[in-house]
């Protein structure tokens, strides 16, 4: 049995971070990735980079074809940079196999040909996240059914696309694939777009989505999928139907921790089959951690980066950084045009004690949007009434995915209102927008 310092199971964000910094201290280490395909994890293969990239050329007219062509060299060429970036470095080894535990602390390793069991010390987790995908009657039989994952590497664009799953991947899709020319249906089980979301702000958004062509049939479920002839047919749970040549199944993802043999060890799981961590990582098995979206919680690959930030920490550091240290997470639906969030909703503060007050200001009034010929959207800024702290903003409109970090900055450095509403911005720029998002009247 060979023993390293470490072994991490995948490659993703969080487990390429680790390594390089474990080999940089020259510490052993096992990398082992069961799919050299997605070396680097899903955000480089299968999400983030492939996504946006698509969603940058559905917005300045290309062709789908031609996007999807750009899209697999630049996934290709992040893959194959991270792989070379990690391989040579001394005292890591990179395993091409499965990864399944038969102990606590013993991992054998599963290739076509080979097996072997390695042993660490310390052993991350880092297997993400898969498509988690609902039993509908008929489906398995359906051509043309998608994943978010195998959707994007089609060359075919549909003609007519029906997305089932109204949450944020299902509207990044829906926005994506009507930019490109496709007929978008969207199903749902819930009767409002984006509940989480400030009301004016998700009616907003449903509005401007509608206005790209986009069909939401709210409170309905997908209950039957058949095709016939090249069109498939959904029946819905009020017995109506909508067809496509197209299915998209946009339920969400869930942990990814099937083939990982966990019955072998004292692994524990969340009710939501997540594997279950302490605010440092740490599993129920002493020096066994997960990190990034196999954990559970957001599923973003800022947050994976974090969760190496703080395994770095618990190995090398004073031990002093954690899960508890992280507030205030921003997060950003790359629909056209984006949404952002980050701290509170008017909802939330209130329910956590807060008397607020909210300011509510259209991207019209904003001179930059007519300059980009783009005045959709909303932006609400939330303050403490009795501390003029900014306690949160939604941004839909133009550029959000960049100002929402300059809201970010101002929550976590406990910044009053006016340190935003004062602030010299230059011009014409979308973030001076902030002066007016925050040009509130608080009654002392």
């Amino acid at each position: 049995m060979k023993k390293f310092d470490v072994i991490i199971i995948g490659s993703g964000t969080a487990g390429a971070k680790i390594a390089t910094e474990c080999a940089k201290r020259k510490k052993t280490v096992a990398l082992i990735e069961k799919d050299h395909h997605i070396f680097g994890g899903s955000c480089i293969n299968i999400a983030c980079i492939p996504t946006k990239t698509l969603i940058h050329d559905s917005l300045h007219d290309s062709l789908y074809e031609e996007a999807v062509e750009r899209k697999n060299k630049l996934v290709k060429k992040m893959s194959e940079n991270k792989y070379k970036s990690l391989y040579g470095l001394d005292q890591l080894s990179i395993y091409d196999g499965e990864a399944r535990f038969v102990a606590n602390k013993e991992v054998e390793i599963v290739t076509n040909s080979t097996k072997e069991i390695v042993t660490a010390e310390h052993i991350i987790i880092n297997t993400g996240a898969v498509n988690n995908t609902p039993p509908i009657e008929g489906i398995e039989h359906v051509k043309n059914v998608y994943t978010s994952t195998s959707l994007i590497n089609s060359e075919e664009l549909p003609d007519k696309l029906v997305i089932i799953g109204g949450g944020y991947i299902g509207l990044e899709y829906a926005s994506m694939y009507a930019s490109f020319g496709s007929d978008i249906t969207v199903v749902m089980p819930e009767d409002t777009l984006i509940p989480n979301e400030e009301p004016e702000i998700a009616q907003e958004v449903e509005k401007v989505l509608k206005d790209k062509g986009i069909t939401f049939l709210f409170g309905k479920q997908v209950e039957k999928v058949k095709e016939e002839n090249g069109v498939i047919s959904l029946q819905l749970s009020n017995e109506d139907e909508v067809k496509g040549d197209a299915v998209l199944i946009a339920t969400g993802r869930k942990p990814n921790v099937e083939d990982l043999h966990l019955e072998n060890t004292k692994i524990m799981l969340t009710d939501e089959k997540a594997i279950q961590v302490n605010d440092k990582l740490q599993t129920t098995v002493d020096n066994v951690w997960a990190v990034g979206d196999v954990k559970g919680g957001m599923q973003f690959t800022y947050i994976s980066f974090d969760d190496a930030r703080i395994i770095i920490n618990q190995l090398f550091g004073d031990k002093t950084y954690s899960m508890k240290k992280r507030n205030n997470v921003p997060y950003t639906v790359f629909v056209d045009p984006p949404l952002s969030r980050v701290g509170h909703t008017k909802e939330s503060a209130e329910k956590d004690g807060y008397e607020v007050v909210v300011n509510n200001m259209p991207v019209s009034s904003i001179p930059r949007s007519h300059i980009m010929n783009d005045q959709r959207g909303l932006f609400t800024g939330i303050v403490d009434k009795q501390t003029g702290q900014v306690l949160g903003a939604s941004l839909f409109g133009h550029s959000s995915e960049e100002l929402i970090n300059i809201v970010k900055i101002a929550i976590d450095h406990k910044w009053l209102y006016t340190d935003l509403r004062d602030h010299i911005f230059n011009h014409p720029v979308m973030s001076e927008s902030l002066n007016n998002l925050f040009d509130l009247e608080i009654e002392k």
